[in-house]
């Protein structure tokens, strides 16, 4: 009889077992969860101080420009709980690309590199563990002191917000990466909460938008810049070359509707019938508007994409804003989108990357920031290696192209203001439309794409100068500093300040 009465005894004992084995299991798989796939969300919970103690209690990596020079430090800290400081010595000069990190979180190349900078990313753990040492590894990059100085300090002169960028058109290296309005970042550096807190609340109710990296964070109207993407499209259709006629009438009147553009006084820019080329050249509006109409939207718009327009793959390591061109429009539509003017949208470097592509023979490089990670003791373990990003178009048409953006430089262009003494410069001006901004400002965005030299091409840029008026007026000569930066030239005074170049009946856009 005794055995049945234990059976039924060790009934509940088994459940009792069951139980207890079922909530270890769970106690077991959740630790391991929270260790395997949970940590890196509890190390970047800003409430975790034990995490905020352990990044600043010893060194990150430093942060250089293409020459060695520093623009993000760490220092020793001497009093209080953190034992290490992050310093920016180039304060808003380059806040745009490094951003910053503080108790409440980073920004910039500070936040896209922060495990190489940390020391947390495995290729630097394991040469840290060999060799003993905790700092995290060195980014050294592609940005060029001279061209981002000409950048910001040009930006900066306008008195107006924008954004520059450069680029080595043969490897994709951003040479300057400028935004204005800037901000020091050493103003989040600082272990007082409440300061930091009163900080940042204040650059983030500025309404010039200090803390934005314009030139990959916004997008603008491409305006007539995006006359060199409906001139590339034009040439690769086989229907159009330099040479070939086009109308000009002074008023173009858009299918389905009784309006359309016009050239600057009413007036057409020649009698009616002048060369593709020297529509280009002086910015004449209603050849390129036909163009568009003939061409058709999904040939502009293969031939944007080709150029990087529509795509969300971009990254230089931090993300950029898409560019993109229009969709389900209508022939009076795909016209104003043949000019820039209707729903196409472009971030300062899309506009730099247009020209990247075209002096380099068509094909655009995929842009980025880091040339090399160094580990504390010199040791490089990981570099650039510059790779295409898109075939824009083929060598040939690029080289008609190039041409055609020789002459927006020469007496009589509508880029005048960017022509360097014995350089050639290849360029397109625009004037791009907001109605938003048009209506407080008065004026619509300068912007401002081209490359030098024309031959052996060393550095393309785009330049976005908001309500800031044409384009060959106010972006053209920031980007001829920028280029003279890079070309190791000295800074020619700007002949053309305030006056539209050449005759008063040229268009300057």
């Amino acid at each position: 009889m005794a055995a049945p009465r234990a059976r039924r005894i060790n009934i509940p004992l088994r459940h009792v077992a069951l139980t207890c084995g079922a909530m270890l299991f769970a106690l077991l798989a959740n630790v391991t969860y929270l260790q395997a796939f949970g940590a890196d969300r509890l190390d970047e919970d800003p409430r975790n101080r034990r995490t905020l103690i352990a990044r600043f209690d010893r060194p990150r990596g430093d942060i250089l420009l293409r020459d060695g020079s520093v623009v993000a430090a760490s220092i020793e800290n001497e009093d209080g709980e953190y034992r290490y400081r992050r310093v920016y010595p180039g304060g808003p000069l380059y806040a745009p690309v490094t951003g910053h990190l503080s108790l409440r979180g980073a920004d910039g190349i500070e936040r896209a590199e922060d495990p190489v900078l940390s020391g947390k990313a495995p290729r630097v753990r394991v040469h840290s563990l060999v060799d003993g040492t905790e700092a995290g590894a060195t980014l050294r990059l592609t940005v060029d002191p001279r061209a981002q100085r000409a950048a910001y300090e040009g930006l900066r002169a306008t008195g107006r917000r924008g954004a520059a960028v450069a680029i080595d058109p043969a490897t994709g290296a951003i040479l300057a990466m400028a935004s204005f309005p800037s901000y020091d970042p050493n103003v989040y550096t600082t272990f007082d909460g409440a300061a930091l807190d009163r900080a940042d609340k204040l650059l983030r109710s500025d309404p010039a938008d200090p803390l934005l990296n314009r030139a990959i964070q916004r997008s603008y109207p491409p305006g007539s810049a995006f006359k060199v993407v409906t001139s590339a499209a034009a040439l690769g259709s086989g229907r159009y070359r330099p040479t070939t006629d086009v109308g000009a009438p002074a008023a173009l009147r858009l299918p389905e509707t009784g309006t359309g553009p016009r050239d600057p006084g009413g007036t057409s820019c020649d009698d009616g019938t002048l060369p593709l080329a020297d529509a280009f050249k002086v910015s004449c509006d209603t050849p390129f508007a036909k163009i568009g109409v003939e061409l058709g939207q999904d040939a502009l718009r293969d031939q944007a994409r080709a150029f990087g327009f529509d795509a969300d793959d971009l990254a230089v390591p931090m993300p950029v804003t898409g560019s993109v061109y229009p969709q389900g429009m209508d022939q009076a539509q795909t016209a104003l989108s043949a000019l820039g003017r209707f729903g196409g949208r472009a971030t300062p470097l899309m506009i730099a990357m247009i020209s990247a592509a075209i002096a380099n023979d068509g094909a655009l490089m995929r842009p980025y920031l880091v040339e090399d990670v160094r580990l504390a003791d010199g040791t490089v373990i990981d570099g650039a290696e510059p790779s295409q990003y898109r075939r824009a178009l083929d060598a040939d048409e690029a080289n008609r192209l190039t041409a055609m953006m020789v002459t927006v430089t020469r007496p009589g262009g509508a880029g005048e203001a960017a022509a360097i003494p014995g350089v050639e410069v290849a360029a397109k001006t625009g004037g791009a439309e907001n109605t938003a901004g048009s209506a407080a400002s008065g004026q619509e965005h300068g912007i401002f794409t081209g490359f030098a030299p024309a031959a052996g091409p060393r550095v393309a840029v785009g330049v976005v100068v908001e309500h800031g008026g044409p384009g060959g007026r106010v972006a053209a000569p920031i980007a001829r500093a920028i280029m003279q930066a890079v070309l190791g030239l000295p800074a020619v005074a700007d002949q053309s300040a305030g006056s539209p170049p050449g005759d008063t009946g040229d268009q300057v856009e």
